[in-house]
């Protein structure tokens, strides 16, 4: 098992709990809403075993105490490449899912000089990449979903490791706010300048032509590579058979998917 160390960083204002696994070039890990790095599951130990992984909890999320900011992909963006730079990083490689995948993505898009790799789990180009179930959900989620979250496994990771613990309806409130904003980076996409991995699973909560259309604006897909592999792009996509938005984090398939991509192949 790779060895583990705990911290809090302070940037940008907030504090931001996160773990660390392994030794080796760094990945920073970001998790899907109202969750924190276990929500990885057997993941962050496959990925550590060559890498370090540095598990970071967004803001008011498990670990980082909550916070009365807006929470905002842009702003958390910030907070990452902050975060990178407090520890002594030069660059990082960064996944996230979900949730995180969208911070991943903007802090690719505002902070590119940090970011070595970029894999992003689960992450539509826009909101209305989602299925139009998946919005609907978003669009009628509101404070009042704490009480009926607090039946869910994720409030009761969140028991096991927030430092308040009643903390929970200012989380459940902020996410539920961020996650109506309407966005839609395709502009900004084809000027990504490191290497970008998608991974979705073929029953996630975005349609496989999304990832396709979002592999496109990357350059990839256009061409065949050619028996010399010359027409291939620096961009990699993965559908994962069988798998769902609701387990995709935790199916040991996706590290077997990105280990590769994240090791230069």
């Amino acid at each position: 098992m790779a060895r583990e160390t705990s911290g809090v960083a302070r940037v940008n204002g907030v504090e931001l709990g996160y773990r660390i696994a392994g030794e080796g070039k760094p990945l920073i890990l970001l998790h899907g809403g109202f969750g924190s790095v276990e929500m990885f599951g057997p993941n962050v130990e496959l990925l550590a075993a060559g890498r370090r992984v540095v598990g970071v909890d967004l803001q008011s999320h498990g670990r980082s105490p909550a916070v009365e900011r807006p929470m905002r992909f842009e702003t958390m963006a910030d907070d990452i490449a902050a975060l990178i730079d407090s520890l002594g990083f030069e660059r990082a490689a960064i996944m996230g899912f979900s949730l995180g995948g969208g911070v991943a993505l903007r802090t690719g898009i505002q902070h590119p000089d940090v970011v070595d790799r970029l894999v992003l789990v689960s992450t539509p180009f826009k909101r209305k990449g989602w299925y139009p179930e998946m919005t609907a959900g978003m669009d009628a989620m509101g404070p009042e979903a704490a009480d009926f979250l607090m039946q869910s496994p994720m409030y009761q990771a969140y028991q096991q490791i927030a430092p308040r613990v009643d903390d929970w309806p200012v989380l459940v409130r902020q996410v539920a706010e961020v996650i109506k904003i309407d966005y839609d980076w395709s502009g900004e996409i084809p000027g990504l300048s490191m290497p970008v991995m998608l991974v979705i699973g073929d029953a996630d909560g975005l349609p496989p032509s999304h990832a396709v259309e979002f592999f496109e604006l990357l350059g990839g897909g256009r061409r065949d590579a050619g028996w010399d592999r010359s027409g291939m792009t620096r961009h990699r996509l993965a559908i994962l058979p069988g798998v769902t938005h609701y387990d995709i984090n935790m199916v040991p398939a996706l590290s077997a998917a990105v280990i590769p991509f994240l090791d230069g192949s």
